[in-house]
């Protein structure tokens, strides 16, 4: 099923109060990357499975108002400033990950320079990074705010995953069904081994399982009221950051660091 599907049904199916013309905007919007940053009306039809037509009327209107910025040369969009100003008003919101920034730079100064420490929170399927502080090495991770990453096979993602109430992971169970149902039975397993890994460890891992090349371990922080969960992470390149370094080294200050966020998060 593909991102129209989720749109014509509004997610929920038959729901009434679903605006489908503004969920077609925000899937317009969602499909632009960080290595893909123009795309033009074609591309963004085959990857929201909506008409030409029906897309080329989206884009029209949302460079009408500042949140798309068309390239006369080309024929590419881009998004624009009214995106830009809406990323900041949640990035301002967001006073736990402000406050994680002190956490995620003392992880960083660890014992090994090359780990890159991160906050994030879900959105639909991914994981999406709200802050990140980097090591000062050449080699470490190049993830900036903003960055996505799977839900099932992240261990940020996972973080987040076991944190959830039974309903909440029914939910997202759910959504999985709608929009990969070929990939199902893979989120069923990494989610079965993620609360395995929690209940023994108390953390969440993924050592190679989203990327070969990346290894990294992960905390839930839950806000007082339970109202938010983010994921907070620690990792970076496999060639230099083992699996055993992380559980010996850092496992202990990430949960540490999670729970004075937790603490905090509420407040």
């Amino acid at each position: 099923m593909d991102a129209s599907d989720d749109i014509e049904t509004g997610l929920e199916g038959d729901d009434r109060n679903f605006i489908t013309a503004l969920a077609r905007g925000l899937e317009v919007l969602r499909c632009f990357r960080p290595s893909e940053t123009e795309l033009t009306n074609q591309e963004i039809a085959a990857r929201t499975g909506l008409p030409k037509a029906t897309i080329s009327r989206l884009t029209y209107t949302l460079r009408k108002l500042d949140y798309l910025v068309h390239s006369e040369r080309n024929g590419t969009y881009r998004l624009g400033p009214g995106v830009l100003a809406l990323g900041y008003g949640v990035l301002a919101g967001m006073e736990t990950s402000e406050r994680a920034r002190d956490q995620m730079r003392a992880l960083c100064e660890g014992p090994n320079p090359h780990v890159t420490a991160a906050f994030a929170e879900r959105h639909r399927l991914q994981a999406v990074y709200v802050g990140v502080q980097r090591s000062h090495q050449a080699v470490s991770l190049t993830m900036n705010v903003g960055a996505r990453l799977p839900l099932f096979h992240s261990a940020i993602g996972r973080a987040i995953l076991v944190a959830m109430t039974q309903e909440e992971r029914a939910h997202v169970m759910h959504l999985a069904e709608q929009e990969r149902p070929g990939d199902v039975p893979r989120y069923r397993e990494s989610l079965a081994r993620a609360l395995e890994d929690y209940a023994a460890l108390g953390y969440t891992t993924s050592f190679g399982d989203w990327r070969p090349e990346i290894n990294g371990i992960a905390v839930p922080v839950v806000s007082l009221n339970g109202d938010r969960i983010f994921g907070l992470n620690v990792g970076g390149p496999s060639f230099l950051v083992s699996p055993e370094e992380l559980r010996e080294g850092y496992a202990e200050r990430v949960l540490a660091a999670a729970a004075a966020l937790s603490r905090k998060a509420g407040a």
